[in-house]
């Protein structure tokens, strides 16, 4: 995966992705069809503002069978700031702004902070986080072919970006079937490296305020600047 620091697998990109994807899906039950969930993910995620969540990650690198369990709170405004809080099996912060994207590691004393933009270079993370992305225009969605609900009756989808530049091969998601938030997210890049995500307890349109994704790194913190 691209990273700040191999060491710690984290790949600003598909975070950004994930964040968009954790704010799209409307608060009824009701049951859709395909084409009706995703025209409500599309009308609703431009009708979410901010959000709170806490995640498990779990990040499989192929190259080294390797796989590291992360959790933590994630939390996301509108349209480009996040925050994902780790908390286990140690601290570091990710804050993403409107100018600036920060990686912070308090064990290590180290900080790294990058353009925000370049991290937004995605023509579809860009599209959607400004609220004007279609799914259907970035994405092949269908139901998979076994299933399109779990034992619990939640939603299970299948999504295949049409474009490759984003890296991804698959993306599945289940999404709960009261509230139509995700519940679990996974997908595997170009080089078979899998990442899953669990998520919990979330929250929307709660008033966030635009501080809480500034940074200022401590005075004994070693700060790298990423091209």
């Amino acid at each position: 995966m691209i990273s700040f620091d191999n060491r710690k697998y984290i790949s600003f990109k598909w975070i950004m992705i994930l964040g968009i994807f954790l704010s799209t899906f409307p608060a009824y039950a009701q049951s859709l069809s395909l084409e009706e969930l995703i025209v409500n993910v599309q009308n609703h995620y431009e009708k979410t503002f901010d959000l709170r969540a806490t995640f498990v990650q779990q990040a499989t690198i192929k190259s080294v069978n390797q796989t590291l369990t992360e959790e933590g709170t994630v939390y996301f405004k509108k349209p480009t700031r996040m925050l994902w809080d780790y908390s286990k099996p140690s601290h570091k912060k990710l804050v993403i702004n409107p100018e600036k994207a920060w990686l912070y590691i308090p064990e290590d004393k180290i900080a790294y902070v990058q353009d925000a933009q370049k991290i937004l270079s995605s023509k579809m993370t860009i599209r959607f986080i400004a609220g004007i992305g279609k799914l259907k225009d970035d994405f092949h969605i269908t139901f998979p072919e076994q299933n399109a609900r779990d034992e619990n009756g939640n939603y299970l989808l299948s999504l295949t970006p049409i474009s490759k530049d984003m890296g991804i091969e698959k993306l599945q998601m289940k999404i709960n079937k009261d509230t139509f938030h995700i519940m679990h997210f996974n997908f595997t890049d170009v080089y078979g490296n899998m990442t899953r995500l669990t998520f919990d307890h979330m929250k929307t349109n709660i008033n966030l305020p635009d501080d809480m994704f500034n940074f200022t790194p401590p005075d004994n913190v070693e700060i790298f600047t990423v091209p």
